[in-house]
């Protein structure tokens, strides 16, 4: 799949996440620092039914695009879901959560664009 494909899918997933509203939705792209993944999509919920809620919804709308969910880490404790698309992975994180394991500070060299904002 070309990276301007998988770009697609990330902000798919960013806008599912956001209308559930998710709190700052950002998009890294992460495809030239791990070969484990092209894009990170991170995210807030204020709670374990958002959480929850959010996470149906990405795996909800990129299924009916034809992109399948391939793992799910974090469901039952609802503080920090990821879901593994590939190429794609996308972190759901309780706000306490999320600034606990600063993902973006981990992959801080990669590039950062919010919900809409082109990568490629």
């Amino acid at each position: 799949m070309q990276i301007h494909e998988v770009e697609h899918i990330a902000q798919r997933a960013a806008v599912a996440a956001q209308d559930k509203k998710a709190t700052d939705v950002i998009v890294m792209n992460v495809h030239s620092l791990t070969p484990m993944a092209d894009f990170f999509v991170i995210c807030s919920a204020n709670s374990r039914p958002q959480v929850e809620a959010v996470s149906k919804a990405v795996r909800d709308e990129l299924h009916e695009h034809g992109i399948t969910c391939k793992g799910v880490e974090g469901m039952d404790e609802g503080r920090w879901v990821l879901l593994d698309f590939g190429d794609v992975v996308v972190h759901v994180f309780r706000p306490e959560d999320r600034e606990f394991y600063h993902i973006e500070r981990l992959w801080g060299d990669a590039d950062v664009y919010t919900v809409g904002e082109s990568t490629t």
